[in-house]
Parts: C-alpha cells; structure tokens; sequence
C-alpha cells in the first residue's frame, strides 16, 4: 500500500490501487474539492486553496497545506517560486488580491 497526501490530508492505495482518504477510507476522486488538512477551509470553486483565493498574477499555486517546502507560486512567464518565499508572496499577494 502506498501512502502521500492529498490537500494536506493523509491518503492511501487499496488494494486495486485506488487512492483513498486514509481517515474516512472515501474515494479521493470523489472529494477532490476536500477541506485542507491543515487550515480547515475548502477549495474555492475555481480549485483555489482556500486559505489562498484568487492571487492576481498567478497562474498556479499551493499554500503546502502545513508543509512550507511543498508551498509554490508559478507566474504567467512560467517562474515558479518555492517554500518559504512562495509563502512571502502568497501573504503579500493575499493582501492585495480581491477573494
């Protein structure tokens, strides 16, 4: 069985290698919008982070869901931004975006 997360919630294979929630054993396909498993909040209808919203700018991005290193911001020219400094320009961006 294999193991990662999803959204910051923990996940597994069944046996037909199926991933599934490892808490509520439900089909991760069938809850792609789930609540993050660190802050709480859903995805937003356009598949946001929730903690996150809409960055003006952005293209792509990931809060890590509670692990800095897996946090991102990917730019419209393809830079792309990890980690710690992703997490800076999320809160500066946060601040300046309408969500």
């Amino acid at each position: 069985m294999a193991k990662s997360k999803y959204r910051g919630r923990d996940i597994e294979t069944t046996k037909d290698n199926t991933w599934i929630f490892s808490d509520t054993k439900q089909d991760v396909s069938e809850d792609a919008y789930c609540k993050c498993g660190h802050c709480g909040l859903e995805a937003t209808v356009e598949d946001h982070d929730g903690c996150l919203g809409t960055l003006v700018g952005v293209v792509n991005a990931c809060c890590g869901h509670g692990v800095e290193s897996e946090a991102y911001v990917q730019f419209a020219d393809g830079s792309c931004i990890r980690g710690k400094d992703a997490k800076t320009i999320q809160h500066i961006l946060k601040r300046a975006s309408i969500n």
